[in-house]
């Protein structure tokens, strides 16, 4: 766990967090395709925070999802491994604030970000062919979870300032389960387009992360109240796959 003070940086906040989902996302598809990746897809989540997690945060998460795998499973070899990267918002905040002590009569928009970004070693297995393939997975890896807050002038949608203010990791493992439907048939040219439809349930270690309202502003000083607890999280998902 660590705690990071505002600094000033000239990188937009929010294109920030979406360069390291791309990053991951590029590197995921890069390393799939170097061994002959044959499946490919990338969901809508949304996230259900469970048990302790859910006490903290009693609110949905959303966010995106992508897998590659290195083979298509089948009736011939129903077995597969691949790797899975998600990113979740599960909080936000915003208020508006005066720039600083010394010049009060400019306010700025202060935006404030609960995130949790997770990567995934999975086994698959799926061994019905046809237009419509049930699966089930399992999972292992882990999730940073970290909260950042970034500052812009009013009616202005480029970020100035932001900061990581405090973060942690949690271990995870799970399963999950899905159904595949055939869209598009590849018909021997190009991939089979199916979508996706699946749930997760991951068990997570136990984290210190923030919440909204755990962030408090006295007298010009920042004070963390981070919670603590174990961190299992149900997804729900809804995307596209192909196979190639």
């Amino acid at each position: 766990m660590t705690q990071k003070f505002f600094s000033i940086n000239t990188t937009n906040g929010e294109n920030m967090l979406r360069n390291k989902v791309s990053i991951l996302f590029l590197f995921l598809l890069f390393a799939v395709n170097a061994n002959n990746a044959q499946t490919l897809s990338g969901n809508f989540m949304l996230g259900l925070p469970q048990g302790e997690f859910k006490d903290n945060v009693d609110k949905l998460g959303y966010g995106l999802q992508v897998q590659g795998t290195l083979s298509t499973p089948g009736s011939f070899s129903p077995f597969t491994i691949g790797a899975s990267v998600g990113f979740m918002v599960y909080g936000s905040e915003s208020r508006k604030a005066p720039l600083s002590n010394t010049i009060p009569d400019l306010t700025v928009d202060v935006d404030r970000s609960y995130n949790l970004a997770n990567f995934h070693l999975l086994a698959l297995v799926s061994p019905l062919p046809g237009p419509i393939k049930p699966y089930i997975e399992g999972l292992v890896g882990g999730s940073y979870i970290f909260t950042t807050t970034d500052v812009k002038g009013e009616n202005n949608a480029e970020n100035f300032a932001s900061s990581t203010n405090f973060d942690d990791f949690a271990f995870s493992s799970g399963f999950g389960g899905g159904v595949l439907i055939n869209l598009v048939p590849g018909l021997g040219v190009g991939p089979d387009i199916y979508l996706d439809l699946k749930a997760r349930y991951l068990l997570g270690s136990e984290s210190e992360y923030l919440t909204e309202g755990s962030v408090e502003i006295a007298n010009g000083n920042v004070i963390y109240h981070p919670k603590k607890s174990a961190t299992d999280l149900l997804s729900i998902h809804v995307g596209v796959a192909a196979y190639f």
